[in-house]
């Protein structure tokens, strides 16, 4: 049961510290996290906690249980304690810190909340409980219809988190930022993405990206649609669009695929791939560098909704550890994978 009076809200986007940009959100279900327990989820199903999209407010929708709200929501407590919920990671990683955002959550928030964090290989709810548990986000207050940036205080490596709200509450989303470590490990000569999300990889820097966000271009499978990958606005001057993306461990690339799917009357016309081994330095610094870096793809021509191949036209660069993507002179790319081999 569900209706729909006046326009729907979105959340405005965080505006993350260098710490948090650094970082990939461990929790996002595309990379494979997932909700696994809550003590209560009577308004909220836990699993919205952790969508990628931006929160939204409906005004007017309701369902059995009452308003509609887009985020995890436990009922009023009227016993002693405290509600909570176990999450399992995309990735094993360290966790430099969080966003716990209680967007459109108003007189209905978690007043406060604090997360343990634990390393199993199973994803028992029973097992989970009885795990040892390491406190990495003490007891913090929050306030309504924000995003609260907070540090962790581990530099552990961690697979599941338990969230506790004190004492009931909503949460709209929860980012967890932090770096996968071993994507690697046991891999030997095998070719790997460098670049993928899941492996580590991160967008740095783009000078446009109106229709499409230049994170998509390193998710897992192909694009859902139009709106999933990175797409500019129409260029109306001289130049072309870039995007400058780090790799999830330094290595040499051996192949590299430029997938546009779904994009049609509106791909770039060609691209080409510069790439550079870079030690030190701030983003920013990088976005200055890489106008100088040697070319690992020269341009190549693209084509409509289709996965381009590139081997033998790539430079022999050896390692690098980030890729400007060149797109000449603007449009939508969906995908692009740099396969290729770990510098050991």
């Amino acid at each position: 049961m569900s209706h729909n009076t006046g326009s729907i809200r979105i959340a405005e986007p965080a505006v993350l510290p260098d710490w948090a940009a650094r970082s990939v959100d461990l929790a996002n279900p595309r990379i494979g996290a997932k909700a696994l327990y809550a003590s209560d989820d009577f308004f909220a199903e836990v699993a919205r906690m952790l969508n990628p999209e931006p929160a939204q407010f409906v005004p007017g929708k309701y369902d059995d249980n009452g308003k509609w709200m887009d985020g995890w929501e436990t009922r009023r407590k009227r016993t002693t304690g405290h509600d909570w919920c176990l999450v399992k990671l995309g990735r094993k990683g360290t966790i430099r810190g969080f966003d716990v955002d209680t967007s459109h959550f108003t007189g209905n928030y978690a007043p406060a909340v604090s997360i343990e964090a634990t390393v199993s290989d199973s994803d028992d709810v029973a097992a989970l409980k009885d795990a040892k548990w390491v406190e990495i986000l003490p007891s913090t207050s929050l306030s309504g219809n924000s995003h609260h940036l907070l540090r962790a205080n581990s530099d552990a490596a961690f697979t599941h988190l338990r969230v506790n709200i004190y004492p009931d509450g909503g949460i709209a989303r929860l980012r967890v930022y932090g770096q996968p470590v071993g994507v690697f490990e046991g891999r030997g000569d095998e070719l790997v993405d460098l670049v993928a999300l899941e492996n580590g990889g991160r967008p740095v820097a783009w000078n446009d990206a109106h229709f499409g966000t230049a994170a998509n271009l390193i998710l897992p499978g192909r694009g859902i649609n139009m709106g999933d990958g990175w797409e500019t606005r129409r260029r109306r001057e001289p130049g072309n669009d870039w995007c400058i993306l780090q790799l999830g461990a330094a290595g040499t690339i051996e192949k590299i695929e430029v997938d546009t799917a779904h994009f049609k009357g509106n791909y770039p016309d060609r691209c080409s791939i510069q790439a550079a081994f870079v030690d030190g330095g701030t983003d920013q610094s990088v976005i200055t560098q890489s106008m100088f870096w040697p070319v690992l793809l020269p341009e190549q021509k693209l084509s409509m909704d289709a996965i381009h191949s590139f081997a033998e036209q790539i430079a022999k660069l050896g390692p690098v550890t980030h890729v400007r993507l060149n797109i000449i002179p603007d449009g939508g790319v969906s995908r692009l994978r740099l396969w290729g081999k770990v510098a050991r």
